[in-house]
């Protein structure tokens, strides 16, 4: 029997890469990476030229089995666009859309979409967690634009014989991490005090090991089928244990100050940052046990591991950069 062919678009991205290593190291599927430009992956398997915005140039999707798709308009915390959610629909909505259409037509069997947490919400309050079930209640254009897009998939498996799954990360963290966990390492590795020790809130992560072995799970798995998903480490963390325990993978003091939250959150509107203050200071907890219950799947990877991995990596990119 040929092995499935499954095509990842955003395949040079922070997720699509690693799932196309993880892909090819398990040898029972064929990878098809699909990206702008996927040089890093020239030689490894087949790969095709794939942009968003330019349909005209899309690959043909006959003999594709199934396609997680990664590629998106992400989410920036200094929005630049005059009209964000327009910029967002284009990409986010109406590209996933046409590429669902076409992969439906090409009788692609399962199409993954990588959607965001941001789809249930900004924020969990004292009610529990979010669960994969929740009304959802995006605030953001991102949060809108992935929301919209996971209805017109839904809508579309109704219509055609294509089954598709939504997962819906929080953040993702891991070796070559960017934006706001990029900088806890720095702070972290320079010794810089952190006035962040006084915060008492619970945020769900995921390793992106821990993200690419669900979507592994969910390339093949009948139970997966027009389902959505929450993913996570399974162990919550607040901002001060994230911290030190980033420190200890580090092999560094953490230096935490107990400023009050309240403080922390005015003085960061100040200087322009409310956002990143929320999400530092804010809650932010994903009930997964549905994973474990319809899948049988829990998170091969802790999360001590994983923050040393992602550590290490950190450390050897430092030791490159001052050679």
């Amino acid at each position: 029997m040929p092995k499935p062919r499954v095509l990842v678009s955003g395949a040079t991205g922070f997720v699509g890469q690693r799932l196309v290593m993880r892909l090819l190291l398990d040898k029972q599927y064929v990878p098809i990476a699909a990206a702008r430009r996927a040089a890093p992956l020239q030689g490894l398997c087949p790969v095709v030229s794939f942009d968003l915005d330019k349909p005209s140039g899309w690959p043909d999707l006959s003999g594709v089995d199934a396609i997680v798709h990664a590629a998106a308009r992400v989410h920036v915390m200094n929005e630049l666009a005059k009209d964000a959610l327009a910029e967002f629909r284009k990409v986010n909505v109406e590209g996933t859309l046409q590429l669902a259409r076409r992969a439906a037509k090409a009788g692609v069997r399962r199409f993954i979409f990588i959607s965001s947490i941001k789809v249930n919400g900004e924020s969990t309050l004292p009610g529990g967690p979010f669960s994969a079930d929740d009304v959802p209640a995006p605030q953001d254009p991102y949060g809108v634009s992935k929301h919209e897009a996971e209805q017109a998939l839904k809508q579309l498996a109704l219509e055609t014989a294509m089954e598709v799954v939504i997962i819906r990360p929080p953040l993702v963290y891991g070796p070559g991490v960017k934006a706001n966990f990029l900088s806890m390492l720095r702070w972290l590795e320079k010794g810089v005090p952190l006035p962040l020790g006084g915060i008492r809130n619970q945020r769900s992560l995921v390793a992106l090991g821990n993200l690419v072995d669900f979507i592994v799970t969910c390339i093949n798995h009948p139970a997966a089928a027009n389902q959505t998903f929450l993913v996570s480490d399974g162990q919550d963390l607040s901002t001060p244990q994230l911290l030190n325990c980033l420190a200890s993978a580090l092999e560094k003091r953490s230096r935490l100050i107990a400023l009050p939250q309240w403080l922390i959150v005015a003085m960061a509107t100040l200087l322009g940052k409310q956002a990143v203050a929320n999400r530092i200071c804010g809650s932010l907890q994903v009930d997964i046990s549905k994973n474990h219950e319809l899948l049988g799947w829990t998170p091969p990877i802790s999360s001590d591991r994983a923050m040393r991995q992602t550590a290490i990596h950190f450390q050897e990119a430092l030791v490159k950069h001052r050679a």
